[in-house]
């Protein structure tokens, strides 16, 4: 029995097509009955604006959606982290220093180094570059809405500076560019005056960086230690300009010098990288209004980041059970269809690659937990670009979560609702070869898909359920 019973839920999971299995697989030996049914689910977008922002990946920039006309901003912050191991040239090698004969930076600079971008790489524009304060905390989750500039961590009197870019860096040869070593990258230079919080004022941020280190080694021994009592971070907001936005895939301080090596004189740097370690964030600006006034649309629904449109589905589960209350679900698909988009445009948003579904009351905890997908009560679905949808192919174990808490959950506003988001899959190779999904993350970037949805009455989303049953039982 229990080898027939299997076999033929071997033959339910590989068949797409479950509504023509009806009472065609039943097993009369064993009295094991299969049916077959498609239910209507409904549909809606829902905005969600302050998205969890702690992402491995940052964005800076400022474009307009082509299909809303609206525009969304990135302002990007980064922290800076030391080695456990940290350590500057010994001080009295260092060859640049000032008439006090006390040691002096030549110059210092931040770079932004991005390994995608969208838009006019030749477009214009221009950020401002703050000094925080305080550090920005770990422990906390902060929404994709936080501001440092608003929320009172950019440091009064401290660096502002202005800086224009392009992300085609025309200033840079062709020959440089098409170097194997060399990696895309924004350059802010700090060569102005620095005065710290105490009073004390350097020809540059570079100098207070390197005699902080001579006074007191113990503040670079940790990443902790550096935020505290040296070095914050930085907030680069965008100030004007339209066209691109970079994806952020590292932050560095650098710090020039020179020093002795013996009879000669070399030029030294010595940097600080924002890594995983410490907090890095953007905070993104969108046209909310819009984003309702597209949440509000009949008829479909949207996946569109960073702005937060999410779809949410109501699952028939009354209609699911009815009839059914003593079978065992085993399988539910839904096939989510994108419909095309009509905008002509050379800088239509990307198509999300993966969509996460789970209970619609699970979404925040997910991500705030680091979750992993289970197969139970969270499923993954790839975009399929020649049939142009997603397929979850089998999210029973949601419904039959639903079904479980039918009597004491029915009644609460999101029981039977579950949410799909865009995500990020991060993959692992396991030790049999395999890939295996290892971490999920939040897609903080540019993506638009609209969906074909709605009320339920209109059919236009079905979910195909297979039940099977012991006779008798």
């Amino acid at each position: 029995m229990l080898a027939l019973v299997l076999c033929t839920f071997g033959i339910i999971s590989c068949d797409d097509t479950t509504n023509e299995l009806g009472g065609s697989l039943t097993g009369e030996v064993d009295n094991l009955k299969i049916k077959a049914d498609t239910f209507n689910v409904g549909s809606k977008s829902i905005f969600a604006p302050d998205m969890i922002a702690h992402s491995s990946r940052g964005f800076l920039g400022q474009v307009k959606d082509p299909e809303t006309n609206t525009y969304i901003t990135a302002n990007y912050m980064s922290q800076f982290n030391v080695l456990k191991n940290y350590q500057m040239i010994d001080n009295q090698k260092i060859v640049s220093r000032d008439a006090e004969d006390k040691v002096v930076a030549d110059s210092c600079q931040l770079i932004l180094y991005y390994n995608n971008h969208y838009g006019d790489s030749t477009a214009q524009l221009k950020m401002t570059v703050y000094e925080l304060q305080k550090p920005v905390e770990e422990g906390r989750i902060y929404p994709s809405s936080f501001s440092p500039l608003a929320e009172g961590y950019v440091r009064n009197g401290g660096i502002a500076v202005e800086q224009s870019y392009t992300l085609s860096a025309a200033n840079i040869s062709d020959s440089l560019k098409a170097d194997k070593k060399y990696a895309p990258h924004i350059r802010v230079k700090m060569y102005g005056a620095y005065t710290d919080k105490s009073g004390t004022t350097y020809n540059n941020y570079g100098t207070y960086i390197m005699r902080k280190y001579y006074e007191n080694q113990a503040n670079f021994r940790n990443a902790y230690q550096f935020l505290h009592e040296v070095c914050p971070g930085f907030f680069f907001k965008i100030t004007s300009g339209l066209g691109s936005m970079a994806q952020v895939s590292a932050a560095q301080l650098v710090v020039f010098y020179r020093y002795k090596d013996g009879e000669k004189i070399k030029n030294g740097t010595t940097s600080f990288t924002g890594t995983e370690e410490v907090l890095q964030l953007t905070n993104f600006d969108v046209d909310q209004t819009q984003m309702q006034r597209l949440a509000n649309i009949q008829g479909s629904s949207y996946i569109k980041t960073p702005a937060g449109l999410f779809t949410e589905f109501t699952l028939p589960i009354a209609e699911v059970l009815r009839g059914h209350e003593t079978d065992t679900i085993n399988s539910a698909k839904i096939e989510l269809k994108r419909m095309i988009n009509e905008t002509n445009s050379a800088y239509t948003l990307d198509v999300p690659k993966h969509l996460l579904i789970l209970p619609s009351d699970s979404l925040a905890s997910f991500f705030k937990k680091g979750k992993n997908i289970d197969n139970k009560t969270s499923y993954i679905a790839h975009y399929d670009a020649s049939a142009n949808n997603y397929v979850f192919n089998n999210i029973a174990g949601i419904v039959n979560l639903f079904a479980k808490t039918r009597n004491t959950a029915s009644n609460t506003a999101n029981w039977g609702k579950v949410v799909v988001v865009p995500v990020d899959v991060h993959t692992t190779k396991t030790s049999d070869g395999q890939t295996a999904i290892n971490k999920i993350s939040l897609f903080m970037g540019l993506s638009s898909a609209k969906l074909l949805g709605g009320d339920a009455a209109t059919g236009n989303i079905k979910m195909s359920v297979v039940y099977s049953k012991f006779n008798g039982r």
